[in-house]
């Protein structure tokens, strides 16, 4: 997909969930055009740094040794901290390179989930990553009251080539849902705002059974924090919660990620969710984001769209408020001297 803007885009953006890296394992990853390395330590911190031994090149991700909160390089021997300083060569344990670093990315893991901050220059991270159970306090929500996401109820789609910029504006977008999904009524855009790194809309299913066209059988309430997730609330019958991402990989393609948080079933303490429900997520949910793929995968990026009066404005202000996150230029382009 070729688009006008960077895919070196600046926000939090998920990488994967916390299971998959489990204590005293490295892992190579590729985001945002970037070879990292992950690994988590023997105390079970995680920790994501660029990956390249500043000695002669190793990739550490690919057999590093996790030695207390250490990496170590699988060349030669060396040591990485989790600030990304040199902290110990074998064959002169007293004189570290304290002059060589690895660069340091921002990690957090949120409810099983795990992102990392991304800034091209690699500032640090410029807003605080949301928490998707106190991002809509008008709702009581307890992680406890959930059954895991992950690996029953999260996706993963690699190197697809879509940017985050055209899954973002997919929000504004109510009409698809008839033609994508299926849907046997046309949901409404309630309300919609740009808070600073956010952009909040409120979307309604109209209820059929009512004469009333101001009655709603369902609402989402989603954010999105950068271009990297948004979150979303179910308010209707189930209630669930949901994150879904798109992380760059490189200037053509990226991954994505998706996860529901589905209540427990009363008297259910396990984290576990029973078969029937594991089959109504499938069916109902987890096949929509393959249903939308389908047409970003040959999707033409349109920067002129004719639209309709209906979805002009939350488009148009949504690609507005997205040029925030744009702080380097296209590739091959030079950023202005102006």
């Amino acid at each position: 997909m070729k688009v006008p803007f960077t895919w070196k885009v600046t926000g939090w953006f998920v990488i994967g969930w916390s299971a998959e890296f489990p204590i005293g394992e490295s892992r190579a990853l590729h985001y945002l055009g970037e070879e990292l390395a992950a690994y988590r330590d023997e105390a079970g911190e995680l920790h994501l740094l660029t990956a390249h031994c500043r000695h002669l090149g190793a990739h550490i991700g690919h057999g590093g040794k996790v030695v207390g909160d250490c990496i170590e390089c699988p060349f030669h021997g060396w040591r990485w901290g989790p600030d990304g300083t040199n902290r110990y060569i074998p064959y002169q344990p007293d004189r570290p390179n304290r002059a060589l670093t690895l660069r340091v990315y921002p990690v957090r893991e949120q409810h099983g989930v795990v992102f990392m901050w991304y800034q091209p220059e690699g500032k640090e991270p410029q807003w605080e990553l949301p928490d998707i159970f106190t991002k809509f306090p008008e709702f009581d929500g307890d992680p406890d009251d959930y059954y895991r996401p992950f690996p029953e109820f999260s996706r993963r789609a690699e190197n697809e080539p879509v940017h985050p910029q055209i899954v973002a504006e997919n929000g504004p977008d109510s009409s698809h849902f008839r033609y994508v999904h299926g849907a046997s009524v046309t949901p409404v855009c309630l309300n919609w705002e740009m808070v600073d790194n956010e952009w909040r809309f409120l979307t309604g299913w109209p209820d059929v059974r009512s004469d009333d066209p101001e009655k709603m059988s369902l609402r989402i309430h989603s954010h999105f924090s950068g271009l990297g997730f948004a979150i979303s609330l179910f308010e209707g019958a189930q209630n669930h919660r949901l994150i879904f991402a798109c992380t760059p990989v490189d200037d053509e393609r990226s991954d994505l990620f998706y996860s529901i948080w589905w209540p427990r079933n009363a008297g259910d303490e396990s984290d576990v969710p029973p078969e029937d429900v594991r089959a109504l997520v499938e069916r109902r949910f987890l096949v929509t984001v393959f249903e939308d793929l389908n047409i970003w995968r040959y999707q033409q990026y349109v920067e002129k769209p004719p639209l309709a009066k209906v979805d002009a404005a939350p488009y148009m202000a949504m690609r507005q408020w997205a040029k925030q996150f744009y702080e380097v230029p296209p590739a091959g382009q030079a950023a202005s001297t102006a």
